[in-house]
């Protein structure tokens, strides 16, 4: 079957052979890519390459690169010499009809003298041109002949060698232009219903508005990037290089869409900055595969839903794209929002889609069905919900791609400073205020910092993430939170290179799946970043000091480790999760603060402030969530966990440097003598102590959740003292077993209450409200802990004095068994004796014991 006639699908076929003798190296990828223009023509060339190509994008990536660059460079010398012919043929045409105008026919003349013959021994050396037939331009042949006789080998910087497929393209090449200009000529004497049959095969849709009208190009492809500034595993990216059309990366900044309703403050200005600057290096890493970043700021007319989908649809307009592509978000506004923007784009005959690649789970398909709402709130139960209902595979990351087809026209954007993202205060005398330096020094914004980190964790910090991950003093974290909020490394691939690692932390990889509980919670309760889950709790009675607010935000609270946390917060942007939880502790249940204020200054202070992350967390600290923290951080003896030795406060707290390891975080206790060595004076170089009695603010702390208990008893349960909360009508749907056709039911007014983890400390308190604190059997306060293989000091104490070790571990059974006695007998109990050793509560071993007058520390 003769090339020229062969079909479509023929076509494809035999490129896809020849494709094969390239990759066993029996061709080049000139010859290859002549063969192509060959067999498929010049204009189904322009258009079906790439796609026929596309295979090799994966697999053998410098071989797709090597391809794209030799279509690039002959179709733009393509389209100078289509320009050029366009021209000569437009007057030639003009000669036959025997145009009598004087001017007319002097260009022809001039025309024809710069026109000579020597197309026609390129086209058979035996044959002549007939009488009348039209001859290419000079130029047009030499730019021809110079494209084909010589091609640019991929491998070195001199020709390749010129085979027979060179020479029978070249030839086939000036047969089919030869063959066109006829047909164009003869044009006018061809049936009118032809040309109108050829308009009605043309692509639907096909005109770009405002740019030349192309049947060669297909409209471009929109690829709409939030929170996903990445090239690897980003499915929405590969998913437009499948389409076959070129790729326009934009960006919408709406501040409005952003925030949602009530109090989220979804964008503090720290994660504004770290947008700003991410923004930045994936704009370079598009430009690195030829491609680049178009910033729009939407306009903010209309209402809320409005304006991206406004900005999108001018957008359209000017480019005329098709097809809009992203990735999904899970916030329940944004959710919305992108709801109605693909709602309003396919009735305008656009298509729009959106990907699953920001957690692992999509939250809108977890359910709890076969597993039941026991336990719900913690991550365990989230997990089963997960295995029993697995949902849609996780599947394999996706490699970045080497290079994205371009539009003809970019369309018109804004600078990334004009979207006010890193804006930063002036004084009044104009000089700017750099709030930021810091947060710049202490970071790598790009995408492959984020797959530094990652590296750099599994190869050394992942060994010790199970037991030493609470340690503020030593880098033990991954520090990948930002990457992950802002989608500059998809959890996929986290997950995936935490499994592949050969330190697995099954902790770690917990901590995924803690992230996709916190967006399930949020698509359950979309008011859970302002509204109290547990309603008895809305009536605690919080503190209005606006002075202690404020001494917790600037690090000025009198306590060490809560004040170095709060500076490291405000200096980097970040803290670890156990210093979270101990400056979280200290402004709800020592400073009586809601936790309101907290998630505030969290979402405006941390890079990686993710709305439900924080909203979870802060709820479940603030005693309303849907789980209860059933530890409270002391703020004194929690740093026997995280940094025993004081370096931690040493580095952000450099006025309490020179204070020795065992009083550095209770400075108040040191002689008057030691602090004026160490140049500490109180409210000078270091603030006095906020509040004082740490065990008086405790016992009342646990007082307000009594009461409140009491005056709502009726949501708690009678039977297990535990708190109820009104039932999502989602749960209830799948609780009550009931069918999508009745699911109504479960929002007709009926108030199904569900019974939730609660604090034992709480169900006690309630039994005994004016008890105190210390007194409660299930005190859920967590002093902090020394384990052997964690602190080598008291490791060596504790194994030079053996015998004291031992002599005081029966010292400590010999009280509890008297304290055991005196409750049963109803007697009071014993003071507790001074100098008494510190211990764990879940410690087993003998080393856990720290002997009194162990005081000393080795340096």
């Amino acid at each position: 079957m003769s090339l020229s006639v062969a079909g479509v699908e023929d076509n494809e076929v035999i490129v896809r052979k020849m494709l094969r003798d390239v990759l066993g190296g029996r061709e080049d990828p000139e010859g290859f890519f002549a063969m192509c223009v060959s067999v498929l023509g010049h204009q189904e060339t322009r258009s079906q390459f790439l796609y026929l190509i596309h295979p090799l994008s994966t697999a053998h990536s410098s071989l797709h690169s090597i391809l794209t660059s030799i279509y690039k460079d002959y179709f733009t010398t393509a389209e100078d010499d289509e320009v050029e012919l366009a021209m000569a043929l437009s007057l030639l045409e003009m000669k036959d009809h025997q145009l009598s105008t004087p001017s007319q026919e002097s260009r022809l003349m001039q025309l024809e003298d710069k026109t000579n013959q020597s197309c026609s021994f390129l086209l058979n050396s035996d044959s002549h041109p007939q009488e009348g037939s039209h001859t290419l331009l000079p130029e047009v042949v030499k730019r021809r002949q110079n494209t084909h006789s010589a091609p640019i080998s991929p491998w070195g910087n001199g020709p390749a060698p010129t085979t027979h497929v060179d020479i029978y393209n070249q030839e086939t090449v000036i047969e089919r232009e030869q063959m066109m200009m006829e047909r164009d000529l003869t044009q006018s004497e061809k049936p009118k219903h032809m040309k109108n049959r050829r308009q009605r095969r043309k692509p639907a849709g096909q005109h770009i508005v405002g740019l030349p009208f192309s049947l060669s190009t297909p409209p471009p492809v929109l690829l709409w990037f939030r929170r996903d500034l990445r090239l690897c595993d980003n499915p929405a990216l590969n998913a437009s290089l499948e389409v076959g059309a070129p790729v326009i990366p934009v960006f919408i900044w709406s501040s409005k869409e952003e925030e949602g309703p009530g109090t989220t403050v979804a964008m503090g200005g720290a994660s504004k900055y770290w947008l700003h600057q991410a923004l930045s290096c994936l704009c370079a890493s598009l430009e690195r595969i030829s491609s680049h970043l178009v910033f729009l700021k939407a306009n903010g007319e209309g209402s809320r839903v409005g304006s991206s989908l406004n900005t999108l649809k001018k957008l359209i307009k000017d480019t005329g794209a098709r097809t809009v592509l992203a990735n999904a978000l899970y916030e329940p506004w944004l959710k919305e929002r992108d709801d109605a923007v693909v709602s309003a784009l396919q009735e305008d005959g656009i298509e729009c889609r959106m990907y699953h690649s920001y957690c692992l789970r999509d939250p809108y398909s977890v359910s709890t069905e076969g597993v039941g709402l026991r336990g719900i709130g913690s991550v365990s139960h989230f997990m089963s919900c997960c295995r029993q209902n697995p949902g849609s595979a996780l599947g394999v990351t996706l490699d970045p791609p080497v290079s994205l087809p371009t539009p003809a026209h970019w369309p018109q954007g804004v600078s990334l400073d004009t979207l006010g993202l890193a804006r930063m205060p002036r004084r009044k005398d104009g000089t700017t205020i750099n709030w930021a330096a810091n947060i710049h020094k202490s970071w790598d914004f790009s995408e492959e910092g984020a797959h530094v980190w990652l590296k750099a964790f599994l190869e050394d910090g992942v060994y010790r993430y199970d037991k030493e991950s609470c340690r503020a003093d030593a880098p033990h974290t991954s520090c990948l939170s930002p990457y992950l909020h802002f989608g500059q490394l998809s959890p996929r691939w986290l997950l995936w290179a935490a499994k592949g690692a050969r330190g697995q932390s099954p902790k770690f990889q917990r901590k995924l799946y803690w992230r996709d509980l916190a967006y399930w919670q949020l698509t359950l309760f979309p008011d859970l970043p302002w509204e109290s889950v547990r309603p008895p709790y809305k009536a605690l009675r919080w503190s209005s000091s606006r002075d202690h607010l404020k001494a917790w935000q600037q690090g000025r609270t009198g306590y060490p480790l809560v004040d170095a946390a709060m500076r490291q917060l405000w200096m980097t942007g970040w803290m670890n999760n156990y210093m979270r939880h101990v400056v979280a502790s200290f402004l709800i249940a020592y400073l009586h603060l809601p936790w309101q204020e907290g998630y505030c200054w969290f979402q405006d202070t941390l890079v990686d402030a993710d709305v439900a992350i924080d909203a979870m967390m802060w709820q479940n600290g603030g005693m309303c969530g849907l789980d209860h923290w059933n530890f409270v951080m002391h703020p004194v003896d929690a740093a026997m966990t995280c940094d025993p030795y004081g370096n931690y406060v040493r580095k952000w707290c450099p006025e309490l440097a020179e204070l020795p390891d065992e009083l550095i975080h209770k400075p108040w206790k040191c002689p008057t003598s030691m602090l004026r060595r160490a140049g500490v004076a109180f409210g000078q170089t270091y603030p006095q102590r906020i509040i004082t009695d740490l065990e008086e603010r405790r016992s009342q702390s646990l007082q307000d959740v009594a009461r409140v208990r009491k005056e709502f008893e009726q949501f708690v349960d009678k039977h297990t003292g535990c708190d109820l909360v009104p039932l999502p009508p989602r749960l209830v749907t799948e609780a009550l077993g009931l069918s999508q056709r009745y699911s109504g039911v479960a929002s007709e007014g009926k108030r199904f209450l569900l019974p939730l983890i609660t604090r034992m400390e709480f169900k006690y308190q309630q039994e005994n409200p004016h008890a105190d604190a210390a007194l409660n059997p299930y005190n859920a306060l967590l002093k902090g802990y020394v384990s052997r293989k964690r602190d080598e000091t008291i490791a060596f104490l504790n194994e030079r004095d053996f015998t004291a070790s031992v002599m005081y571990e029966a010292v400590q059974r010999k009280e509890r068994l008297e304290c055991d006695q005196r409750r049963m007998e109803g007697l009071p109990l014993s003071p507790a004796p001074q100098g008494r050793a510190r211990r764990t509560t879940t410690a087993k071993d003998k080393f856990s014991i720290v002997p009194g007058g162990a005081g000393t520390s080795l340096r």
